[in-house]
């Protein structure tokens, strides 16, 4: 356990923004799933919407650091071609 009243305070941070992340990546996760629940329903419109809110939803994480800027690119861009093969 740490002594010094720093890294108390460090410790107690961390933790904060654990949790902040954790929130986040876990929304992240479950707008993800929704789409591919659509996508295996064949639902075009549906998953057209929840194509929207789960890139808003990489977007976000990427802005808050929660993910890196190329990864939320990545994986914009197979959702998009998901989408793009179920509406072809």
């Amino acid at each position: 356990m740490a002594n010094i009243k720093s890294a108390k305070k460090r410790i107690k941070v961390t933790e904060a923004k654990t949790l902040k992340n954790k929130m986040i990546k876990s929304a992240l996760k479950t707008v993800i799933k929704k789409f591919e629940t659509a996508l295996t329903s064949n639902n075009v419109e549906e998953a057209k919407a929840s194509f929207k809110s789960a890139a808003k939803a990489l977007d976000m994480a990427a802005s808050k650091g929660v993910l890196h800027k190329n990864k939320a690119a990545r994986k914009k861009s197979r959702l998009a071609a998901k989408l793009n093969a179920l509406s072809a």
